[in-house]
């Protein structure tokens, strides 16, 4: 079967496998694509930023496309997005501001990039007294003092979202994440990493917990952001029991993608409600928004990005963990995972350490860490433990790698912000919390004083 292209008519499932099968690459092509989000902020005010405005999102954008030659992407004429090099410079529900990055060799190039980024922002924002934060959940701002972004598709997932669970529009508007985006070479690899990333993705929530806020008080837990995702809309989110069962693979993947309730498809310059949905359906040319038409490849595109598990599969898998934070920790996000998942003893090792853990423990230890980050526990292990294992596993297969800066570093440096964390024993939110009640004396103000990227 020829694999499809973007604008090839789908009909067939098998289709959908074969395309997914073929983004496996061999080990010498595996790249990192690292992702971040952060929210904007007014520096007299501590205010979200809105979209329009002399002191909005949109200046921001148009201010980074005019200094540092992006290219505007524009929904109903105005600007939403910014292209260049194969990066992209996003809006979230919230006007949270995201970067995903190109596909680089080494960690180095990644740390680079970020660092380039935040450059440019700052260059651009500061004279608007606008400011930029990394955290996972917004400290201060109710729902409802965030605007929304003015793209369809977040439209139609706004009203979707309160049918299917209570906490969807928090998850929009409220959270910030960094991610990366890792190869696999075939079918097989793929599994393993899913799995070993997928049982293990808590150890990560935890080491990044950086969400203790709300609205200007404590939630109660370390990383709220996790536990935003847990009353989100259970069709697409979660642990996917079904990935550590006999026969996973790409089919069995796109077939739960099959079952994930549609949101929309885009035809013409436009969003299409199409929300609760069947792909399904839509295959078959059932549609009831577009009857007799069928999908194509490009819409196949689209719905993968609308699941929201811990990890995601594409053509490529998802580390969907961990809270937004400093620069830093932006850089260890992927040293962590790419130092266990891209060296074969240390990805056989994390198989071996969570093979035991079942179903129940899996969810039991996402929904620990969320509140009690490394001190929840598994099987009488703590997370604490578990965290220092890996990160001194994702120490030696980065050094095994022999990615070299100039002055001849290995990529393990960028681990130091989580080698701090473990020996401390407490999560960068603890640490915040701590601040809180002693020399902030309640007053967050000072949060986005000390924390802010500039």
């Amino acid at each position: 079967m020829t694999l499809p292209t973007d604008a090839t008519v789908l009909t067939d499932v098998r289709q959908l496998n074969e395309w997914m099968a073929a983004g496996g690459r061999p080990k010498a092509e595996w790249r990192i694509g690292t992702e971040h989000e952060k929210f904007g902020f007014h520096t007299d005010t501590l205010s979200p930023l809105p979209y329009a405005g002399p002191r909005g999102i949109q200046v921001v954008l148009e201010g980074l496309a005019q200094r540092f030659d992006w290219q505007p992407v524009f929904e109903q004429g105005q600007p939403i997005a910014l292209k260049k090099d194969g990066c992209s410079i996003t809006l979230e529900p919230g006007g949270q501001l995201e970067l995903s990055g190109g596909l680089l060799d080494n960690l180095h190039q990644t740390c680079s990039e970020v660092n380039q980024h935040l450059a440019q922002v700052r260059e651009v924002a500061e004279p608007l007294g606008i400011g930029f934060i990394g955290l996972g959940f917004h400290p201060t701002a109710s729902r409802d003092e965030i605007e929304w972004m003015p793209k369809g598709r977040y439209e139609i997932m706004r009203n979707y979202m309160p049918k299917v669970g209570q906490l969807g529009l928090d998850m929009m508007k409220r959270t910030c994440t960094v991610q990366v985006n890792l190869d696999f070479s075939d079918e097989a690899d793929m599994v393993a990493k899913f799995r070993a990333s997928l049982a293990l993705q808590p150890i990560a929530t935890a080491l990044f917990a950086n969400s203790p806020f709300k609205e200007g008080k404590p939630t109660g837990y370390v990383s709220y952001r996790s536990q935003i995702w847990t009353d989100t809309d259970p069709d697409r989110t979660g642990m996917m029991p079904f990935v550590f069962e006999s026969g996973m693979g790409f089919e069995r993947y796109v077939d739960w993608m099959l079952d994930v309730p549609m949101y929309f498809v885009y035809r013409e310059g436009r969003y299409i409600d199409t929300a609760g949905a069947s792909f399904r359906d839509f295959m078959s040319g059932k549609l009831a928004a577009l009857p007799g038409e069928y999908p194509t490849l490009s819409d196949w595109e689209d719905h993968l990005t609308t699941a929201f598990p811990e990890v995601r599969l594409k053509r490529f898998l998802e580390m969907r963990g961990a809270d937004g934070g400093p620069w830093r920790r932006l850089c260890a996000l992927p040293a962590f995972w790419v130092g266990l998942l891209y060296d074969q003893s240390n990805l056989d090792e994390c198989l071996a350490m969570t093979r035991h853990w079942t179903t129940e423990d899996r969810a039991g230890l996402r929904a620990d860490v969320a509140r009690e980050g490394l001190n929840a526990s598994i099987r009488g292990q703590s997370v604490r433990d578990l965290a220092k294992a890996c990160v001194g596993m994702a120490r030696e297969g980065l050094a095994k790698r022999q990615r070299l800066s100039g002055s001849g570093d290995h990529e393990g440096g960028f681990l130091v912000a989580l080698e701090e964390i473990v020996e401390r024993g407490t999560t960068p939110a603890e640490e915040k919390l701590a601040a809180f009640e002693g020399r902030w004396h309640h007053d967050l103000a000072n949060l986005y004083k000390e924390f802010a990227y500039y």
